[in-house]
């Protein structure tokens, strides 16, 4: 990892007591959370239901940190336009729920947000290399989306280098970011891999500790990884 590269935890709320949203997006905003991961799912590119654009903006009216919007839907381009409206900066589509990724990416900026694609494990980098240069950010899945409680598939991480290899060698900006299974156990790993951003959901939002000790012993299993 380069020393200059410093990793980024984007909680996701999906543990998070939604009874009461707004304190949790304020708790780990004050721990240090330093982005927003609202993970969107449809029922039908992925078995689960969470919620739609009125969730973005209660964390858009709470939080003053960057929203990311991953979209486990299919047809992710017809929901853009109501997802930045509410207040979402990055839209993350996966390569898998569009025939015409690039399409889908022009759509993203044309709402005015940044764009993002994710890849599930089965899907190989090479898939998404041409796009590297449109793109502000590579999700790649350590898990099946949309089941929770998975542990992390660390052989996933051979995505990372690669991209990694690939991005630092063309001088993009494009960030790697890795979702499902991230623990302060692993999250070092994640980021000698090369990782930029780090989706954490129970390691944030548990019942055992707040936001912002969860996120401190994160940062300190960053630290004592390096």
């Amino acid at each position: 990892m380069s020393v200059a590269r410093r990793l980024l935890i984007a909680p996701s709320i999906l543990t998070a007591d939604f009874g009461a949203l707004a304190e949790a997006a304020r708790a780990a905003e004050a721990g240090g959370a330093d982005l927003w991961h609202l993970d969107v799912m449809d029922g039908h590119f992925v078995p689960a239901i969470t919620f739609g654009a009125s969730v973005v903006e209660v964390f858009r009216r709470a939080s003053t940190l960057p929203i990311e919007v991953h979209l486990m839907v299919s047809n992710p381009a017809d929901q853009f336009e109501a997802f930045a409206h509410a207040g979402a900066e990055r839209l993350i589509f996966h390569f898998e729920a569009t025939g015409e990724p690039a399409t889908a990416i022009e759509a993203a900026r044309g709402v005015g947000c940044e764009a993002g694609i994710a890849i599930n494990p089965e899907t190989p980098p090479a898939a998404i290399r041409g796009l590297l240069p449109d793109l502000t950010e590579v999700n790649v899945m350590l898990i099946q989306p949309g089941r929770g409680g998975q542990q992390m598939m660390p052989e996933h991480l051979a995505k990372v280098r690669t991209l990694r290899t690939w991005i630092d060698e063309a001088g993009l900006d494009t960030r790697i970011e890795v979702d499902g299974g991230v623990k302060a156990r692993n999250i070092a790993e994640c980021a000698a891999a090369g990782v930029d951003i780090a989706v954490a959901g129970s390691a944030v939002f548990n019942e055992s500790q707040t936001p912002a000790e969860a996120l401190a012993e994160l940062r300190a299993a960053l630290a004592a990884g390096r």
